[in-house]
């Protein structure tokens, strides 16, 4: 849509009144060219609801809602395809409810042109009160953290900024990121707080390319030493060495690329062991291992401490 959207709309509204639509147009032509888009404007028209509002009442509150927009190939009808749905609202609400640090629970209110938009909310709890004339509140707090980090990392990953300030959001937003990716999709996020404030950003083609760069990996190779009692044989060539004998102890899993060397070494369950393996981590863009597996070597000559967590 323009920023002058509501101007067309109003327009087509009087159309059937020319002497109305004629009135209409000059007022709209006084009032020039509106540079702002329909974000803006009702952004606007809810601060200045708010301010209304606190002059009777100075603890008013607007109601919060989220819009997702949706644009793409098969977005001109407005509306939201089940497989659409089904790919993109729980990732979503996940995706806020980390960034929030916390559960946040949306439920959806309706759909509305302009490519395809989503509008939704915080799903709403009951106040801790013996009053049965309670009303429900949203979690207010929660919801404006959440988009607030989020739209803040979504104009990160389309600038192609370092985002490693938001690493433990990655992987949630990467799922979205994903799930646009398969339906040719870009997303738009608006927030409107209850304080009559407004935040958006997108994730858009650009952001998606940046996303996925950020995620291919390289392999990082340590050699170290793993001591403890085996505790677990398989065929396929594979030694689970537990290193220590209280319950929660560390775990490893040695991989020998060769099981008959396994084999001919004859273990057995209980045996005491130190192996020297290649430790190898698959690090991402980000720092974050994706993977780590362990490949026995030969043995070592003597036990020293892991350097590290499993």
């Amino acid at each position: 849509m323009t920023g002058d959207s509501w101007r067309e709309r109003r327009r087509a509204l009087l159309g059937d009144d020319p002497a109305e639509a004629e009135r209409a147009a000059r007022l709209l032509d006084e009032l020039g060219t509106d540079d702002r888009d329909d974000e803006e404007i009702e952004a606007e028209h809810r601060a200045s609801r708010l301010a209304a509002a606190r002059e009777y009442a100075p603890d008013a509150r607007l109601d919060e809602e989220l819009q997702l927009r949706l644009t793409g190939p098969e977005t001109d009808g407005g509306a939201l395809r089940f497989q659409w749905g089904d790919a993109l609202l729980e990732p979503v609400e996940h995706m806020v409810s980390v960034a929030a640090g916390t559960p946040v629970q949306l439920e959806l209110t309706g759909i509305s042109t302009g490519s395809t938009i989503v509008h939704a909310r915080p799903v709403t709890s009951r106040t801790e009160s013996a009053d049965p004339d309670a009303i429900d509140v949203p979690a207010t707090s929660a919801a404006s953290t959440g988009l607030g980090t989020l739209t803040t990392l979504l104009d990160a990953l389309e600038a192609e900024h370092d985002i490693r300030a938001w690493a433990r959001l990655f992987d949630a937003v990467e799922a979205v990121s994903r799930a646009l990716g398969r339906y040719e999709l870009d997303l738009g996020v608006t927030w409107y707080d209850a304080e009559g404030q407004m935040s958006r950003a997108r994730l858009t083609e650009r952001g998606r390319r940046y996303v996925k760069r950020l995620r291919e990996t390289n392999d990082l190779d340590q050699e170290i030493t793993i001591s403890g009692r085996i505790t677990e044989l398989r065929e396929s060539g594979i030694v689970k060495v537990k290193t220590g004998t209280a319950k929660n102890a560390p775990a490893f899993e040695v991989r020998f690329e060769e099981p008959e060397e396994l084999l001919r070494m004859r273990p057995g369950l209980g045996d005491n062991v130190h192996f020297l393996v290649r430790f190898r981590q698959q690090l991402d863009s980000l720092g974050i291992a994706r993977s780590a597996e362990y490949t026995y070597l030969g043995q070592a000559a003597e036990q020293t401490s892991l350097p590290f967590e499993p």
